[in-house]
Order: C-alpha cells, then structure tokens, then sequence
C-alpha cells in the first residue's frame, strides 16, 4: 500500500477543477493527472447534438480515462503524491445522464470492467458551485466546443454530482462551496482551501515534503520532529540536486556510495582502536566500548548521513520507493529461519539479509 496520498478532483464542468489540481499540485509537490478532454473527437458535435452523439463521445471518454489513470496512478505512488482534475467514477456520473437503453446497459458493462482495475483515490475533493457560477466561468474561459453548452444542461449536470457525491462511498470526500471564492486571484481563499485538503488527509500521519531549500531553517531536518518516513528524504534529494546541481546518476552516486561506506570503516576502525587502549584502564569490555563510541560518535554519525544520502539519491535514480522496499524485504525476513547469533538462514532460499 502506497504511502502517498492520491487526491481526484470532482464537480461540474467550469467549476475550477483543473485550477485547484494546479494549486494543491504545488502546495503538496505532488505530481498531476490532468484529464485530456480535447482529444475526444466527438465533443464538439455531441454539444451541438447530445442524443446523437452521447455514446460515442462517452465511450471514447471511458477508454481514455481508462488507459491514462490505469498506466499513470499506480506507478506514480511507488515515488510521489498525485493529484488529478477527475475520478474515473464520474465518467459513470455523465453516462447515466446522457445515455439510456442498451447504449446505457453496454456502457455499464464495460465501465464495471475497467473501473475494477482503477485505484481508489485516498481523498476526493468536490467542488460545488451554483448554476449561475458555472455558467460566468464557462463563459469565461470561452472554450470553442463549450460556446454551444445550455444552460438546462449544466444545471441538470449540477444536480447530477450532487446526487453521485451524496451516495459515494469509495473514498472520503471534502466538499467544497465555491460560490463567492477566488482561489486564483485571493491569496487568502486559496490557503483557506489547501488548508482544508491537508487537514482532510490528516497530514499527521502523512508528512508533506521538505519545503523548498529557499525556504528551509538552518537546520532543514530537526531530529525531534518525529514524523518524517523515507519517502520525505528521498524527495527532499530530488529538491537539493535539482537546486544545487548534483550529479543524478544511478552509477556515479554508487560509488560515492562505496567511498562513503568506506568511511564509515575508517571511524570505526578508529573506534575499534579506542577501545582497545581504553580496555586495559577500565577493565570493562562494555565500558570501553562505551568510550570509544561516544569519542567517535560526531563522526560516525557525519559519514553515516553520507551514506544514508547517496543509498536516497540511489533509490531515486532507479524509481525506487526505498520504505517500500524495506518494508517488503524485512516482512520476508520475518519469514525466515536465522541461526542463532549467526545471522545465517536456514530456509532453503538466498541468504542475503
């Protein structure tokens, strides 16, 4: 299960859902979904003519959703948060509103199908606005195919979502009052808004990236936080190489890898040295090595965070969600067999730890 939170905006059309996707994309630094309705080659002429044309355009919509949300969502939470201007579900919302007959009973078949195989979104934003509202803004923005749009159409398409939303139970859903906000030209609406999408994921349980390096304290990364999980950090590199210029190489960051695993010999070389010294004044194995360990310690502690740095840069070099991963390989361990004081397994599998 991914730990990155998944977030589809809904609503009528012209309700500022795209816009908002925009938005949270950044306020998150998450990755976007944006739905491609342009390419829909039926659209113009289903606004001219809605009966005619309603299922070819609604089952070129099905399939499109389909193969762009069944490629990218998954593959994007291995690595990054995600937000998308639409919920693969709605495309059931405007088939029961344009299609009836065996056109509706054939599109559900298939939506039932492939709607199986979409993941569900951990939140689902959904944004209201009055008739009135959504006709200024789709008047507005004086899309060509849109020109033609009725107004006895968005109004039933209103009361559509609001009855789909009132019944959903997929995901939970924050909904939102958009008459009478401007999240594009008020500073002020647009943080009340993203303020309201990071309480809804309880952002306690899920950290949001790093902030920019312009924007850090001195110290970016307090140890008593408490908080952040490895997909945090390993974002956190993707900000410091891009900002910093740092080589992002699978092969170059391995064996800066190597040499800083090499360093974290060397200080323990050094501390293995100091409690040998040490073993003969305090006559203490466990004391000595207390010593040398809290005389080291500055160091060790200096070359371990290289290390830990280049094994993120290296996870994010090959697409790797690194807490994943651990998590999945410590879950095989937990399987396995290990000798006592040995660290050897006795399963008949590999014994690589």
């Amino acid at each position: 299960m991914s730990t990155h939170p998944y977030i589809a905006i809904e609503g009528a059309i012209g309700v500022g859902k795209t816009t908002l996707a925009r938005i949270l994309g950044d306020a998150l630094s998450a990755e976007m979904l944006l739905e491609v309705f342009e390419e829909n080659p039926f659209l113009s002429d289903f606004y001219a003519d809605r009966s005619r044309y309603a299922f070819q355009t609604q089952i070129f919509f099905l399939l499109s959703r389909y193969r762009q949300q069944h490629s990218v969502i998954a593959s994007t939470l291995t690595h990054s948060a995600l937000v998308s201007d639409y919920l693969f579900a709605k495309d059931w919302l405007f088939a029961h509103l344009n299609l009836t007959g065996d056109e509706l009973a054939m599109y559900e078949r298939v939506h039932a199908i492939l709607g199986e195989q979409i993941p569900p979104p951990s939140l689902v934003v959904y944004l209201k606005a009055s008739t009135d509202t959504l006709m200024e803004r789709i008047t507005f923005r004086d899309r060509s195919y849109e020109r033609q749009m009725e107004r006895a159409y968005i109004n039933d398409l209103r009361n559509a979502y609001d009855r789909f939303f009132g019944e959903y139970t997929t995901a939970p859903i924050l909904i939102l009052d958009t008459d009478g906000i401007d999240i594009v030209r008020d500073a002020a609406d647009r943080a009340d808004v993203v303020a309201k999408v990071k309480n809804a994921l309880r952002l306690d349980s899920y950290q949001l990236p790093l902030p920019e390096l312009t924007d850090m304290p001195v110290e970016p990364l307090p140890a008593t936080n408490g908080g952040r999980r490895l997909p945090d950090f390993q974002r956190f590199h993707r900000v410091l190489d891009r900002e910093k210029g740092f080589i992002a190489d699978l092969y170059f960051n391995y064996i800066c890898l190597t040499e800083e695993v090499g360093e974290v010999g060397r200080v323990l070389k050094n501390a293995w040295r100091v409690q040998d010294r040490t073993l003969p004044q305090v006559g203490n194995r466990q004391e000595a090595h207390d010593r040398a360990l809290e005389a080291t310690r500055p160091d060790l502690q200096e070359e371990l965070a290289d290390a830990l740095a280049y094994l993120l840069k290296i996870a994010n070099d090959a697409g790797i969600d690194l807490e994943t991963a651990y998590l999945k390989k410590m879950g095989q361990n937990w399987q396995r067999t290990w000798g006592p004081g040995t660290g050897t397994s006795h399963a008949p599998t590999s014994s690589a730890q």
